[in-house]
C-alpha cells in the first residue's frame, strides 16, 4: 500500500471513533452549505426532483431537495465510521433486519442469488452483512486512482466481496457465480454504457436502464432480492430491507425486464425516499437531450 493511502487509512481508523451521530451531523452540515452554494451536487438533485415530484407546489419541493441534500451529505461522512471502524464493528449499527426470511430461502435454494441495491442509504453496511452471510461478488468499476483499490480490501478486511470488473470477463464470472449457486451483487440504477441498456420508466419519466441483471436473473434463474441498509434517525444505526423483485423482471423482452427492474427500485426508494442518491444523473442519455 502507497505511503498516502495508508495515511488515509489511519486517518480513517482515527475518526471511525467518532460516534456517528457526530459524523451524520457534520454531513449533514456539509449538505446545507452545498445547498446554499447552488453547485452541481443542489441543481442536480433539484432537477431530479422535479422531474419524479411535478405536483409538489414550489415550498413543498425545496423543502424535500434540502432534505435529500442533507442525507447525501451523511452518506459521505458516515462512510467515515464504516470503513474506520472495521467491518465487524460497524455490524453492530444494524438495528434491525426487515425480510431476512426472503434472503435466507433463496440461500437455501441453491439456485443462485442477486442481490440489486440501489444507490440508497448505505450500501457499504449493506455489504459488510451480505458478506458475513455467505460469500459474494460485486460487479463494480475500478476506481479512478488505482491505489484506492488496496485502501478498500484494506478496510474491508476479511468481509470484503469478491470485486468484479464490469467487463466481458467479470460478467462470466457473475454467470459462473450464480450457476455454482453463489450470491452477486449489483447496483440495479447504474446508468449503463452506450448499447448496454434499454429505456424504461423510473418514477414516471424513461430512464437508460441496464440490461445486464434482468439477463442473469432470464438465464440462471437465480432468485432476485432487492436489498439496502436504510439510516435511522439521530445516529441511532442502520434498518436493513429486503424485498422481492416484481413481477417481470427476468422477461425475455427486454424493455419489459428492464421497467420491472426500475419498479423495484423505485419501490426501495420509496421507503426512504430521501436517502436515495438524487444528486445522481439518472436522466441523462448519449442520444437523448439532457435535463440537466
Amino acid at each position: 500500500m502507497r505511503p498516502d493511502i495508508y495515511l488515509v487509512y489511519l486517518l480513517l481508523r482515527l475518526f471511525g471513533l467518532l460516534p456517528l451521530r457526530w459524523l451524520q451531523g457534520f454531513g449533514a452540515l456539509l449538505g446545507r452549505v452545498a445547498l446554499r452554494r447552488g453547485g452541481r451536487m443542489a441543481r442536480y438533485t433539484a432537477v431530479n426532483l422535479q422531474i419524479v415530484q411535478p405536483q409538489l407546489v414550489e415550498q413543498a419541493r425545496a423543502a424535500l431537495v434540502r432534505e435529500a441534500m442533507v442525507e447525501g451529505g451523511k452518506s459521505i461522512t458516515e462512510i467515515v465510521k464504516i470503513w474506520g471502524s472495521g467491518a465487524e464493528s460497524s455490524l453492530g449499527l444494524v438495528k434491525e433486519v426487515r425480510g431476512e426470511a426472503l434472503f435466507d430461502a433463496a440461500l437455501a435454494s441453491g439456485k443462485g442469488v442477486i442481490i440489486a441495491a440501489p444507490h440508497l442509504g448505505c450500501w457499504e453496511l449493506l455489504n459488510y452483512w451480505l458478506c458475513r452471510k455467505t460469500p459474494m461478488a460485486i460487479l463494480y468499476r475500478p476506481p479512478r486512482i488505482a491505489a484506492v483499490e488496496a485502501l478498500l480490501r484494506k478496510v474491508r478486511g476479511a468481509l470484503a466481496p469478491e470485486q468484479v470488473r464490469a467487463e466481458g470477463a467479470g460478467v462470466r464470472t457473475l454467470y459462473k457465480r450464480l450457476a455454482a449457486g453463489g450470491t452477486v451483487g449489483i447496483l440495479p440504477d447504474q446508468k449503463p454504457r452506450e448499447g448496454e441498456g434499454e429505456f424504461a420508466p423510473f418514477f414516471g419519466r424513461e430512464a437508460m436502464t441496464m440490461v445486464l441483471l434482468p439477463r442473469l436473473a432470464a438465464r440462471t434463474g437465480s432468485t432476485v432480492l432487492f436489498a439496502f441498509a436504510e439510516r435511522l434517525p439521530r445516529g441511532e444505526g442502520y434498518r436493513i430491507h429486503f424485498l422481492p423483485a416484481p413481477e417481470g423482471l427476468d422477461d425475455a423482452d427486454l424493455p419489459s425486464a428492464c421497467a420491472a427492474l426500475n419498479r423495484g427500485v423505485e419501490r426501495c426508494v420509496n421507503l426512504a425516499f430521501a436517502q436515495y442518491q438524487w444528486h445522481y444523473k439518472r436522466y441523462s442519455a448519449d442520444d437523448r437531450p439532457s435535463p440537466y
